[in-house]
């Protein structure tokens, strides 16, 4: 599902990310591959280093079809950018992308909050991310960090995804499993 990101999936990628309903929502965009190539490079080196933690989503086949990365890392916090190919969406790649990566970074990396800045015009976006009951809107509560995403214009939305509302949920599905597994029994 997840991979490290290799500059030899640069080409499948490129050519999924500059559709146009993909490319206006892509952080590092490239104008041409090369310069896709490049980024992918910068990427792989800035990973290296620590300032960032990026992955290949790849699909059953172990095809590229989006990236997943998590940015700006300080103090155990970092900001989540991830897009997908349009061919898959609304096929329930995001979600189970957003999983692996989340149980990478919480569970194996130390991370223990997750922002998401989201464009205010990314509906679409924007229901999804509403939609995880581990998300919370921090529009209000992180009022200094909305601020500062949001100083050229009021563009983004700020959610959080703090470790310990995650770790929640995924007990509560535990439990759930659990417990409808016993009344089938």
């Amino acid at each position: 599902m997840l991979k490290k990101r290799d500059v030899h999936d640069s080409h499948v990628l490129y050519d999924l990310m500059t559709h146009p309903d993909v490319f206006p929502f892509v952080r590092h965009k490239a104008a041409s591959y090369e310069e896709f190539l490049f980024i992918t490079k910068q990427t792989i080196e800035a990973e290296e280093q620590g300032e960032l933690i990026s992955r290949t989503i790849l699909d059953e086949w172990g095809a590229p079809i989006g990236t997943i990365s998590l940015y700006d890392i300080e103090e155990n916090a970092g900001f989540l950018g991830t897009w997908l190919g349009k061919p898959y969406h609304g096929k329930g790649y995001n979600n189970l992308a957003k999983e692996a990566f989340f149980q990478e970074l919480f569970y194996e990396l130390g991370i223990e909050t997750v922002y998401m800045r989201i464009r205010k015009v990314n509906i679409r976006s924007i229901k999804a991310a509403e939609k995880l009951p581990y998300v919370i809107n921090a529009n209000e509560t992180r009022k200094l960090l909305y601020s500062e995403i949001n100083a050229s214009g009021d563009i983004f939305n700020l959610y959080e995804i703090p470790k310990d509302l995650y770790t929640l949920h995924l007990l509560r599905n535990s439990a759930e499993q659990d417990t409808s597994q016993r009344l089938e029994a």
